[in-house]
Parts: structure tokens; sequence; C-alpha cells
């Protein structure tokens, strides 16, 4: 972690000073790194995917029997209005 300090300069106010701050911690990538902290996301176990996987192909399996036996329809309409 980096921390980010700067001093006020002689004859400076407080906004001067506050925007010279705000760019140092921009620039050093603190914000950027704590974001991509806070919304990484894990990746998935094998067994996970494999599962995932499995329950995919059964359920296009089972879209198949139902379109072969005409229970389903063969094309699904699409959801949405028409585009003019």
């Amino acid at each position: 972690m980096i921390n980010v300090e700067i001093t006020r300069n002689p004859g400076e106010n407080a906004m001067g000073t506050l925007r010279r701050f705000t760019r140092k911690v921009q620039s050093s990538g603190v914000i950027v790194r704590k974001r991509s902290l806070r919304y990484a996301t894990r990746t998935q176990s094998h067994y996970k995917t494999k599962q995932h996987t499995l329950k995919g192909l059964a359920r296009k399996a089972e879209m198949a029997n139902l379109i072969k036996i005409g229970k389903a329809p063969a094309k699904p309409e699409r959801r949405g209005g028409t585009k003019k």
C-alpha cells in the first residue's frame, strides 16, 4: 500500500492543497487498486464448472427431446418489440 502525503506550500490555499492531494492519489493508483480488490470475483472450482456444464448439457438434451416429440417449438420466439 502506498501512503500519499503532501505538505501545504507557503502561500497555497486549502483548495490548492486539496487539488494537489487528489491528483497525487489518482496518479498513485490507490483507488484503482482498492476497487479491483473490492469487486474481484473468485474463480469457480473445477467441480462447480463441471456441474454447470453437465446441467447445461442435460437441459439441452431435454429441450431436444421436447422438440422431437412436438411439445416445444422448434425455434423459440424472440422477446421484445419490432423495430421500425
